[in-house]
């Protein structure tokens, strides 16, 4: 893919979120990924993209907890990546992390996926949690669950990676 056809799925990326997070109806989260998640564009619509990509994450053991196919979006829990469920400890460090996605319309017929797993390095109540969260680094054991079932998507669907 051309710089020039990046640049333009990106913009038009945002856009499609701006418009959704105008939409008052809508269950999806008023935020866009972190910096650094995964992206992926699939060879289907936006529900079955994002019902493909929890079933994915699931058979995975990534638990998702949330899934709105229509919105196009899903997360887990905080969870813990020794045990992989959910946990009631601190969300803090590299151990406890936060996978969420967002599926936007790509090509016609197509979805971006945008993946990202998320962790806390320190608690500061007087920041709105989001502003804490940061995308995991790639070596991480849960980023290389996100980017295989990413790969395994992409090779199902037809389609390839966005750099």
């Amino acid at each position: 893919m051309t710089p020039t056809r990046v640049a333009m799925v990106r913009h038009s990326t945002l856009l499609l979120v701006a418009l959704a997070a105008c939409y008052p109806a809508t269950t999806r989260p008023d935020m866009v990924p972190v910096p650094g998640a995964d992206q992926v564009e699939i060879d289907l619509m936006v529900p079955e993209a994002t019902r493909a990509l929890a079933v994915a994450l699931d058979g995975d053991s990534i638990p998702v907890s949330r899934t709105e196919p229509d919105d196009g979006w899903l997360e887990t829990p905080w969870f813990d990546i020794a045990t992989m469920r959910p946990t009631r400890h601190r969300a803090v460090g590299l151990g406890v992390v936060k996978v969420r996605a967002f599926v936007d319309p790509g090509r016609p017929d197509h979805s971006v996926l945008h993946v990202e797993t998320v962790y806390r390095p320190l608690l500061d109540p007087s920041e709105p949690e989001r502003n804490l969260e940061r995308q995991v680094p790639t070596g991480h054991p849960v980023a290389a669950r996100v980017k295989a079932v990413l790969d395994s998507l992409a090779k199902e669907y037809g389609d390839t990676a966005i750099p």
